[in-house]
């Protein structure tokens, strides 16, 4: 009888300890789901609160009446525009009529002819390029015409500009002729970001190119080739540009067997004044094929300085072609003043005269710095 009631204890003992096992282990489960949960609702809070500052960003993102470089106010152009697209006026003030009046007389010479509104956009921005200078440059301009030279009516009147009047003066173009176009920004600098006929967003910066001496090298850009050229921005606050189509190098490429013919075309491109050149490959653009263009670029640029004027320079940049390819870019830089105003426009007699007047007052002999072609570049 004892061993039986040692039996039934040792069962009575082995039931409750798997009772107790399966108790704990229920006990477990029950904190670890809620541990997991807690870990799940952790990470939904955080991921709504890191989605609410970025909708928070794009909804205070300040473009007109953002200041750049605490001085220069990006204003709004919208009432210009709508005047133009609408052709009522009664809403402009007189400063506004002018600025409408003169852009008008641009937009109507620059874009006669133009096909669709990449060829327009380009018309702009290569006049804007050979005609508004940079404010702080060695040109004399009567002061009640670049006292503004952050915005339209200015930059028009003035034919200078820092970074927002280019900006904001390509955006009043582009919105006069029905195209969106946003100014992108941060503390120091500013650009356009314009959408084109195939839906996609560009970047623009004019400022950087007259600045550069580089036509077409900052122009239609993507959200990589506009950081590659050192630009910053908020990029949840815009839309982003991963446009090809109509990148200045997609629109002008030429296709090459080999990057052995590359040296044979810019040495031509000088003779030509041609400013840009643009090739595609047969093969696929291999590490191995950057690291050669890289050697050929740099060997050929101080050939160019040695066998061409010491005005031009050299820069390359590369694409994408939409295909999964590249598109190699080359600048060939010619760094002379490019606006055509009155001041280029100086006759050969008065050319001398001048010449005579620094050498005399300074005793040296110069090569002056003049030419006749006002569009020579």
């Amino acid at each position: 009888m004892k061993i039986k009631k040692i039996g039934v204890g040792i069962l009575c003992t082995g039931v409750g300890i798997c009772l107790l096992a399966n108790l704990g282990l229920s006990v477990y489960q029950m904190h670890a789901s809620e541990f997991r949960e807690e870990k799940i609702i952790d990470y939904v809070d955080m991921e709504i609160a890191r989605q609410t500052e970025e909708n928070k960003k794009e909804n205070t993102y300040l473009e007109d009446g953002y200041v750049v470089g605490e001085s220069y106010e990006i204003r709004s152009t919208t009432v210009i525009s709508d005047a133009y697209l609408s052709g009522d006026e009664h809403l402009l003030n007189d400063e506004e009529k002018e600025t409408l009046k003169i852009a008008s007389e641009i937009l109507e010479e620059q874009t006669k002819g133009c096909k669709n509104n990449y060829e327009k956009e380009l018309k702009i921005y290569e006049w804007m390029f050979a005609n508004i200078g940079q404010d702080g440059s060695n040109s004399v301009a009567l002061p009640t015409e670049i006292a503004n030279d952050y915005t339209p009516y200015g930059v028009l009147k003035g034919r200078q500009a820092v970074c927002v009047g280019y900006a904001t003066t390509f955006r009043l173009f582009m919105n006069m002729l029905g195209m969106e176009c946003h100014i992108v920004h941060n503390d120091y600098h500013s650009w356009d970001l314009v959408q084109l006929d195939d839906g996609e967003w560009y970047h623009v910066d004019v400022y950087n190119d007259v600045s550069d001496g580089c036509m077409h090298n900052c122009f239609n850009m993507s959200d990589g080739n506009a950081k590659l050229t050192s630009h910053e921005w908020d990029g949840s606050a815009l839309p982003e540009a991963k446009g090809t189509t109509y990148t200045y190098p997609a629109q002008n490429v030429e296709e090459l067997d080999d990057i052995y013919q590359i040296p044979k075309n810019v040495a031509k491109a000088l003779k030509k004044k041609k400013d840009g050149l643009f090739y595609h490959f047969r093969a696929p653009v291999s590490d191995e094929t950057i690291n050669e263009v890289n050697m050929m670029v740099e060997n050929m640029y101080g050939v160019i300085q040695e066998v061409s004027d010491y005005k031009t320079t050299m820069a390359s940049s590369w694409w994408e072609d939409g295909e999964d390819g590249y598109i190699l870019a080359i600048y060939l830089n010619r760094s002379i003043d490019m606006q055509d105003n009155n001041q280029n426009k100086v006759d050969k007699k008065k050319q001398k005269q001048i010449k005579k007047a620094i050498e005399k007052a300074f005793d040296v002999e110069i090569e002056l710095n003049a030419y006749e072609d006002e569009n020579e570049y």
